[in-house]
């Protein structure tokens, strides 16, 4: 008999940190999420203890990586509790019966129904449940210090109707223009005199005449609005949006199928060239943009646009762009892949890191005789085990890294980070590699206080990655020199190249595959691929020359002193 107790080791898993917090959110949403656990409501509860405290950042990444996996009801309803941002992509795609759509709208925010009200696939028990929240969705926002009343009753309520009636017969409508035959100054007068201030955020006799124009437009008030018909193709539109992505404005096209769409949050209908600038606040030209559905709009678009910002106070308020039809060249169709999707690479490695956590566990508590004395031979063999097993996780988080930075899901702290103890420490965890292949590694650290202005773990693991990819392919006696300098405001940290690497000069290494190699599990290409776009998501970059490996980085402080030119 075999069970799956990884929801268990999660929930006891400790989240009083932030990096903890996180963690778990991702760890519990993951296994509900694609059913590889029940929603049990002692999960589901601790989510929402987790909840504020874990990034919106975090939680939109995670509400994005579930969109198509089918999660329960119960989840659905812990994201469609949230920010739009977060419950947007879970809301889109979400499948539910009628029956768990209509017990959950009640407890949903006016934001998540209208989000819902976009779509066209729900079932009829949806819709009618949806429209029986009536106006109360609707509801213009009052401006702060000021708040509408309903008319006292002085006397009678004709009193009430006639007080109304008289502000009405004071404000111009669109049924005050002079008959034919009269000239503005024959007409007929009003009797009343100046009209009171009306209160609220909109005139009486403006709201009158809409809703007076809306009956002659549609009829009954029950009668749901003419469908827009199909004006045929259309090759362009502009568009607005707020400053959340979210599309506000549409000229050109049909708005039902615009309006509402998210380009800021990374979803499944745009690609990642725009939640990459939305982040940074820039602009960006030919972009992918597909709309779903059977209107005029729907297909694939190219977007482009630039950010706006208010003149007075500065802040970002939104995106303002055109859209136009790719030409036959730009359509990106889906093609063939044999290599794993990210999402599925993170689910092996969610899979792996558990029970490989655990087997380290044990092993550590058998060379400790925890549970008891333990032969000096289990002691070996439980210590030769932890040993393996840290390597096996260092490759797990290799992998978890490069899926991360496939999704645009890596988060980086910044910091600053010292280039010399970082080293130092470096070449300490490679002490048993460098006895196996005897080699030696010098390292010169550079200027005192050099240091890296990025994220400490990662800029820690990138280096680590570099020598031990180095010193894995040394052979017995060789010297691997690593140097450090500062130059043009970039810290540069440069690894010799192994005489093994001879073979595949310059960027050949990359598409070296099959070797058989100490340094990592995983092999040289995937060592330095995975390097270079780590380095990429630091805000530096990786050359691959033919005498050594070149890292080059941002500089917390620049020193001015230039080595190695050539570089």
């Amino acid at each position: 008999m075999r069970f799956d107790d990884s929801l268990d080791t999660v929930l006891g898993a400790d989240m009083a940190t932030s990096f903890g917090a996180q963690s778990a959110w991702r760890q519990l949403t993951d296994l509900i999420g694609r059913r590889r656990a029940a929603p049990d409501a002692r999960a589901i509860e601790q989510l929402r203890a987790i909840r504020q405290r874990v990034p919106m950042r975090t939680r939109a990444a995670s509400a994005r990586n579930l969109a198509f996996a089918n999660p329960p009801a119960e989840l659905v309803r812990l994201f469609a509790e949230d920010e739009p941002s977060v419950a947007a992509p879970v809301i889109a795609v979400a499948r539910l019966t009628g029956e768990e759509w209509r017990a959950m709208l009640p407890d949903l925010p006016p934001t998540s129904r209208s989000l819902l009200r976009h779509r066209r696939d729900l079932p009829a028990e949806t819709v009618r449940a949806l429209d029986s929240f009536g106006r109360s969705d609707f509801a213009l926002p009052q401006p702060d210090g000021e708040s509408w009343s309903e008319p006292k009753l002085a006397g009678s309520a004709v009193e009430t109707v006639v007080s109304v009636a008289s502000i009405v017969s004071d404000r111009p409508t669109v049924s005050d223009k002079p008959q034919h035959g009269e000239s503005p100054a024959t007409a007929p007068a009003n009797d009343a005199g100046p009209a009171p201030a009306p209160r609220g955020p909109f005139q009486i006799a403006d709201l009158v005449a809409r809703i007076d124009a809306y009956q002659r437009d549609y009829g009954e008030l029950g009668r749901p609005p003419r469908a827009i018909a199909n004006e045929g193709p259309i090759d362009h539109f502009c568009f607005e949006t707020d400053a959340t992505g979210t599309i506000r404005w549409v000229d050109g096209a049909p708005r039902e199928p615009l309006i509402g769409v998210l380009l800021g949050t990374g979803s499944a209908q745009v690609d990642g060239a725009v939640s990459g600038a939305f982040r940074r606040r820039a602009s960006f030209a030919d972009a992918r943009l597909v709309i779903a559905g059977a209107s005029s709009a729907a297909g694939q678009w190219q977007v482009s646009a630039t950010p706006a910002f208010d003149p007075a106070t500065g802040r970002f308020t939104g995106y303002r762009g055109v859209a136009r039809r790719p030409r036959a060249d730009q359509r990106a169709e889906p093609m063939a892949r044999n290599a794993p999707s990210p999402e599925a690479l993170r689910a092996l490695v969610h899979e792996l890191r558990t029970p490989t956590n655990a087997i380290s566990g044990f092993a550590e508590m058998i060379e400790a005789q925890v549970l008891g004395p333990a032969p000096d031979t289990y002691r070996e063999r439980a210590g030769a085990i932890r040993h393996d097993t840290h390597d096996l996780i260092a490759a797990i988080d290799d992998i978890d890294t490069a899926a991360r930075i496939e999704q645009d899901a890596l988060v980086l702290r910044p910091g600053v980070v010292e280039v010399a103890p970082l080293l130092a420490r470096a070449a300490r965890d490679l002490e048993p590699l460098m006895l196996l292949r005897q080699s030696v590694v010098d390292i010169d650290s550079g200027p005192p206080g050099l240091a890296i202005a990025g994220d400490e773990v990662a800029v820690a693991r990138l280096i680590s990655r570099l020598m031990a990819l180095a010193v894995g392919a040394s052979g017995i006696g060789e010297r691997v020199a690593v140097r450090a300098w500062s130059k043009d405001g970039q810290a540069r940290i440069a690894v010799d190249r192994p005489s093994a690497f001879a073979a595949w000069p310059g960027e050949a290494l990359l598409s070296l595959e099959g070797e058989d190699q100490e340094g990592t599990l995983l092999g040289t290409a995937f060592g330095l691929r995975l390097a270079r776009n780590l380095a990429g998501e630091l805000g530096g970059s990786l050359k691959i020359g033919e005498q050594r490996l070149t890292l080059r980085l941002p500089a917390a402080l620049d020193h001015g002193v230039g080595q190695l030119s050539s570089n």
